[in-house]
């Protein structure tokens, strides 16, 4: 994948791929220049993946086991060296949630994962599988270290991490999505907030790229409930992550959340989130 400029990524929950297209997101990836694309909750089969994106992208696609559910994708300009699909246990079902790829830029590897972490539903038998697939992330993520130093994960990560990442977050501390056992999980990824190092270093080393960049503010916020007034109150979510490891973490140039300008213009309830890396 040579390139001349900064390497483009861009993450999105389409909500369905098909009904995406039908409302525009052709029209957002024409025109944003992106060299790779993750995509969560797919929900369609790689043919359609594949006839929606068109032959100019090298595309990468891990179904769910239930059909029409999740579903994660990863699509590039180039084709990746080699991918993985595993994620935990032999007898945990992370599929169409987990898709690593390794890519070539200027004759430097870079490490993609496109991932969807479960919704969950608390005190329900989704949220043990939400903290089975957090706990395998965990595990993997010192392995994706040793394995390229340039790692990044990218995708919807169902957790508000801090109370800056939900505008209504005195409202949801009992729901799924900003449990304090959800979010413990990030103070491990990125350090708790009151930590010297947070998101410098302390935890496991990773860094929030939008929370580095966007600094001490309220969201800036990826989601918003199709329902009522959300969007248009922006009273949203910031679920979507670029998490990178330090080495790739310098690299960035921008950031950008592609929020649409009005709600008729919505192609996803998701903003895709776009970050350069010099590579």
């Amino acid at each position: 994948m040579p390139s001349s400029k900064p390497l483009r990524v861009a993450t999105v929950n389409t909500n369905g791929i098909r009904a995406a297209y039908r409302n525009g997101m052709a029209d957002w990836l024409d025109n944003r220049d992106v060299d790779i694309l993750a995509i969560q909750e797919v929900r369609a089969a790689t043919e359609d993946v594949e006839r929606l994106l068109g032959p100019e992208w090298s595309i990468l696609h891990d179904a769910a086991t239930a059909k029409g559910r999740a579903g994660v994708a990863l699509a590039s300009r180039n084709a990746a060296s080699i991918h993985r699909v595993t994620l935990g246990d032999d007898d945990f079902d992370s599929a169409g949630r987990w898709l690593e790829a390794d890519f070539e830029v200027d004759g430097t590897v870079i490490t993609v994962v496109s991932t969807y972490v479960n919704s969950g539903e608390a005190d329900t038998p989704k949220q043990v599988e939400k903290y089975k697939f957090l706990d395998a992330m965990v595990k993997r993520l010192p392995e994706l270290v040793e394995h390229n130093p340039l790692t990044l994960i990218v995708g919807d990560l169902n957790v508000g991490h801090r109370k800056l990442d939900i505008k209504n977050w005195r409202g949801n501390v009992k729901r799924a999505g900003f449990l304090p056992e959800e979010r413990a999980y990030f103070d491990r990824f990125f350090g708790a907030e009151d930590d010297p190092q947070y998101n410098a270093g302390a935890g496991m080393g990773w860094i929030d790229i939008g929370r580095k960049w966007a600094g001490e503010v309220e969201g800036p916020y990826t989601w918003w409930s199709q329902r009522g007034q959300a969007f248009d109150n922006d009273t949203g979510w910031r679920l979507d992550y670029h998490m990178a490891t330090p080495a790739l973490a310098q690299k960035v140039t921008s950031y950008a959340i592609d929020r649409a300008a009005s709600y008729a213009e919505r192609w996803s309830d998701h903003a895709p989130v776009v970050v350069e890396y010099s590579i």
